[in-house]
């Protein structure tokens, strides 16, 4: 009786919906191929404790079901945005003003992808996201093979992407360490290092406890934390028009360094800045990836790219923009991690800036979040494939992949000893070059290769959309990855570079040895059949 009483009290009511609210969010953000049934928002998806199946099958044709429209799967796209964040500072240390113009370049890039996407998903409508696609597309005649190199393409895919996403926990917890920092005088002294490992040890331990148990929300409350985690960002953006505070001069005065110069040199570090946007302004795709899920997809998937793609192009351009008008290049480069803090406090005041800045705090823990869940979910979706051992796949009584989980946050802190959002987004940017490219190319053979030429299509890309698919399939791979590797060598020598490749060359002994684990088990399932048989 007692034990009910507490159930019913207002903390425990407050801690319960925090915890379904901070649940949800990992389903009304992008850029993850986190259980993909969750968008749907139906009760029939969910198991007897309320935790979404890793599956596509539904009632009658084991597809996914045509259950939502182009407003939710923008909403699904919303929280992209915050992802440039780390990336302020460290695009105006190498082309001052001329990251606006960065960005909006990459998502138009976005655009041009992720109509390949969009097709890509109605095709194989039970592919996971990208790196499904792949997998689909390069899967061998041969499926008997115990080691097939189309399988190993596929999952290095995968692994690839959640290289992409997996970091995103390092990097925020940095930047929440240097907010913190700056808004707390109490926290002046701490090392910069210090704090960042206390601000990630206890972010991952307080959403590893909130998550362990399932808990699953409505369509309503998604829509309501994506305007949430973009809110913040909108208004300290605006202040500085709205105050006087913005000056158009310090763009048209430092719109390229005074040494720029289009040679190999500088082109290479503009590849590798183009590398490191389409990590934030291309991570949209996800309103393309929902494809089978529109209830009319020829009409829906153009409306939420257009409209999820115009939200990110005047989103990241109005940032960079009033960051670069209102605190000038210099301004900017003093606070390189949280540019953010001294704009809110100069047209926001004392007060006012401080509690947007805790938005934005509040907004950084849910793309946390976020990835959190999205990448620990694909660590279980790639062991259930038989692309990672299947530890990664083990699950507590609450469906809740919680040894995933441990081996992320143990990942990513040792991410922060990198030091920098920078350095860490340039190295997970290696695995996005290769996830996007791989993709693409996979667009392309899926366009010319007859096995697919009767596949349904409900929604098409433009026609010869394959040149546009294989041009920027071309630019990501080798181009983007030439550059990010350059742009590497030159910020922190080659740390970055080392442990990118080295995360996606684990992926090779992980992969064989799940490829024997899983023979090994099919072998004691054949020699059961034959004993139960005699």
């Amino acid at each position: 009786m007692l034990r009910q009483k507490n159930r019913n009290s207002l903390p425990f009511r407050l801690l319960n919906i925090f915890r379904i609210c901070i649940r949800f969010s990992a389903c009304s953000s992008a850029g993850l191929f986190f259980c993909r049934s969750c968008a749907n928002h139906q009760a029939k998806l969910t198991n007897s404790r309320g935790v979404c199946k890793m599956s596509d099958e539904n009632n009658e044709s084991g597809g996914l079901q045509r259950t939502i429209d182009w407003k939710q799967g923008l909403a699904i796209a919303l929280g992209v945005p915050v992802l440039i964040l780390p990336s302020i500072g460290y695009f105006a240390s190498y082309v001052w003003a001329f990251a606006i113009l960065v960005w909006a370049l990459s998502v138009f890039q976005g655009f041009m992808q992720n109509f390949a996407y969009g097709e890509l998903a109605t095709m194989f409508p039970r592919a996971s996201g990208l790196p499904g696609f792949a997998q689909s597309v390069f899967r061998a005649s041969d499926e008997n093979k115990r080691y097939e190199k189309s399988k190993l393409l596929g999952g290095f895919s995968a692994w690839s992407y959640w290289f992409a996403w997996n970091p995103v926990l390092a990097i925020f917890s940095i930047l929440i360490g240097s907010y913190l920092k700056g808004l707390i005088p109490a926290f002046a002294g701490v090392p910069d290092l210090a704090m960042y490992l206390v601000s990630g040890a206890t972010v991952f331990l307080f959403l590893i406890l909130v998550n362990y148990r399932g808990l699953s929300g409505g369509a309503t409350l998604g829509y309501i934390l994506a305007v949430l985690s973009l809110a913040p960002l909108i208004i300290i953006s605006l202040a500085p028009f709205a105050t006087g505070h913005f000056e158009m001069s310090n763009i048209t005065g430092s719109w390229l360094p005074t040494d720029w110069s289009w040679d190999v040199q500088h082109i290479l570090i503009l590849l590798g800045l183009f590398a490191m946007a389409q990590w934030s302004a291309c991570a949209w795709e996800t309103a393309a990836i929902y494809g089978p899920e529109y209830k009319q997809p020829r009409s829906d998937v153009p409306k939420a790219l257009f409209i999820c793609g115009a939200i990110c192009l005047v989103t990241f351009i109005l940032v960079q923009a009033a960051c670069t008008g209102t605190l000038g290049v210099e301004g900017i480069l003093a606070e390189p991690f949280s540019p953010m803090l001294p704009m809110a406090q100069m047209t926001l005041g004392s007060i006012g800036g401080s509690l947007a800045i805790l938005m934005l705090i509040a907004a950084m823990i849910l793309i946390i979040q976020t990835a959190f869940l999205g990448a620990s979910r694909a660590m279980y979706s790639m062991a259930g494939e038989g692309n990672l051992p299947k530890f990664f796949g083990k699950m507590n009584i609450y469906g809740t992949p919680v040894n995933a989980m441990i081996v992320i946050a143990l990942f990513n802190m040792g991410f922060i000893f990198l030091g920098t959002p920078a350095a860490i987004l340039a190295a997970s940017a290696i695995g996005y070059v290769c996830a996007n490219g791989i993709s693409l190319f996979a667009y392309v053979k899926a366009k010319f290769d007859p096995r697919f030429s009767t596949l349904e299509r409900p929604f098409k890309a433009p026609g010869g959309w394959q040149y546009v698919a294989a041009f920027f399939g071309f630019f990501n791979l080798p181009l983007c990855l030439i550059g990010i590797v350059y742009l590497n060598s030159l910020e922190v020598g080659w740390a970055s570079t080392i442990v990118g490749f080295v995360v996606l060359a684990l992926y090779i002994p992980l992969w064989f040895y799940s490829q024997k684990e899983g023979a090994s088990e099919t072998g004691k399932e054949k020699i059961a059949v034959s004993e139960n048989s005699v």
